[in-house]
């Protein structure tokens, strides 16, 4: 969720899609995403679409805007989208619980959810259902819960495994909790878990992140995510850093902890699968964010979530007092949208493909970017191998350059 979305163009009042969205709807993986907004506190370099208790009003909060009504609300919205999709049959491939921190819910909110979408659109039958989760929101008797109610995946906030590290996130887990969750997340029954990791905080030694990245591998986890800390503004850790508290991070230590993580999480067993993520097999792939990278079709429920089919975009109001009181009111929470024309179609396709570990068909470039691929492989960005077989894959080197890589082929 970006801090601010675009500007769009005016979104019905009803929903509805454009017809030429629909057509093909149900022959494209389809998954669910629910943003739930809320969050114990607020962590300096977070500037994702999410509140804390203080903020939304504590006990007097209005409907929506509390943890104890967000689900009736969702349900509200889930039922909006069958409305309209239609009687097309669209089985829900994916469902992703993000935020915020989603396990602050009771897992049977989380349930009640997943059992709407259940029965408004019907799930598939190896359905993939996760849930973000702060390591100091879980336990063992709510593991428990949330897969009594059905969620299949776990993806857990590790960061770090430095405890100093961790201060400068504003992260309240303790080195060593995140580790702990995966042993009881195993234990509990779930099918898949995954941990999530930061690198380039201020601060960071190279030594830090190795340590990091040993303390994921140690507990095998089936997934990891590893992303360079961008300082967005607005932030109380981009103000640290204009104020010169702190130092900004710095591009040649991130391509170094980049290679760092790449090397051990290979030498692990794991493989790169997108820019950013590694599993242990294919089957440990996050299909729902696959979806993203691959234009699929989902909607997203929640206080300013973003949703797309067939090529047209919307994203919903951002508070969730103004999300729940239109749902109430029998309208759509959808602030504004925009329809994809072909052009930006493709730019997109090349922008998130090209992320992937397959790569991008050659044949989605015009002809200044299949020349601008043929110099990336001479410039090493590109695998050889696979752009004589028509498709263009980025080496490490590439993967560490891919915005640039990108900007070339598009020229």
């Amino acid at each position: 969720m970006p801090s601010a979305p675009p500007t769009g163009d005016p979104a019905p009042a009803d929903g509805a899609l454009p017809t030429a969205s629909l057509a093909g709807l149900g022959t494209r993986p389809f998954g669910f995403y629910l943003h739930v907004p809320f969050c114990a506190t607020r962590c300096g370099y977070c500037d994702f679409n999410t509140y804390t208790a203080a903020e939304l009003g504590g006990a007097g909060a209005a409907p929506g805007a509390s943890r104890e009504t967000w689900a009736d609300a969702a349900i509200a919205e889930v039922r909006l989208a069958r409305r309209v999709l239609g009687e097309t049959d669209v089985p829900v491939a994916t469902v992703f619980f993000g935020g915020g921190t989603p396990t602050l819910l009771a897992p049977r909110d989380l349930g009640r959810v997943l059992a709407a979408i259940a029965g408004e659109f019907a799930l598939a039958p190896d359905v993939e259902v996760s849930t973000e989760a702060n390591p100091e929101s879980l336990d063992e008797r709510s593991l428990a819960g949330l897969v009594e109610q059905g969620i299949t995946r776990l993806s857990l906030g590790m960061q770090s495994a430095s405890a100093h590290v961790l201060a400068v996130l504003e992260r309240r887990h303790t080195p060593g909790r995140p580790q702990r969750c995966v042993a009881a997340a195993r234990a509990a029954g779930f099918g898949q878990v995954s941990l999530d990791l930061i690198y380039g905080t201020p601060g960071e030694s190279t030594d830090d992140w190795r340590r990091s990245i040993e303390a994921a591998i140690a507990v095998r986890p089936d997934h990891v995510s590893a992303y360079a800390l961008v300082v967005e503004a607005g932030t109380r850790l981009a103000n640290r850093v204009r104020r010169g508290e702190l130092d900004a991070p710095d591009e040649d230590d991130l391509a170094d902890k980049y290679a760092l993580a790449d090397d051990a999480l290979s030498a692990s067993g794991y493989s790169w699968y997108e820019v950013s993520n590694w599993s242990s097999g294919i089957s440990a792939r996050c299909r729902h964010n696959l979806g993203y990278w691959t234009g699929a079709d989902w909607w997203g429920a929640g206080p300013g979530a973003h949703s797309h089919v067939g090529g047209t975009r919307w994203w919903n109001v951002r508070h969730p007092a103004g999300w729940a009181a239109r749902l109430a009111a029998g309208q759509s929470p959808a602030q504004a949208r925009e329809v994809l024309d072909g052009p930006t179609r493709r730019v997109e396709r090349v922008l998130l493909e090209l992320r992937l570990v397959d790569g991008l068909p050659l044949s989605v470039l015009d002809e200044a970017g299949r020349s601008a691929a043929s110099r990336a492989v001479l410039a090493g960005t590109l695998h050889a191998e696979p752009y004589a077989s028509g498709r263009a894959v980025l080496t490490r080197r590439g993967r560490l350059l891919a915005d640039a890589v990108v900007r070339d082929l598009l020229g």
